[in-house]
């Protein structure tokens, strides 16, 4: 339902229930519960300002784009570029979760084992 059809269900967002119900159906099911209730929340932060054009234009893609980049960064530990996360921290700024896991990156590993 991605490009013209969800330019047009965006359109209809009122807010609430109704926006979670069009949210859900970008769950993958391989997010936890914990994972998905973050992700929606910065996908619902931000959808007003992604909306499709009417024409297209793919903005929705956009915004379920940077909403996987933050998570997969945030629950899996992906590295992006520079730019692109701090991007993503920023759109999710204020976005609270508990009990993330942690992780040590290439770098941290190597300063270790040199030390």
């Amino acid at each position: 339902m991605v490009g013209g059809e969800a330019a047009a269900a965006v359109a209809e967002l009122v807010s609430g229930r109704q926006a979670a119900d069009f949210a859900e159906q970008f769950r993958s099911y391989s997010e936890s519960e914990k994972q998905w209730k973050a992700r929606m929340e910065f996908i619902l932060r931000h959808l007003p300002d992604y909306r499709d054009p009417p024409d297209g234009g793919g903005r929705l893609d956009q915004l379920l784009s940077l909403s996987m980049v933050w998570a997969n960064h945030l629950f899996l530990g992906c590295s992006y570029n520079k730019d692109l996360l701090d991007k993503v921290m920023e759109m999710a700024d204020g976005i609270e979760v508990e009990d993330l896991p942690q992780f040590t990156t290439r770098s941290e590993l190597m300063k270790k084992h040199q030390s």
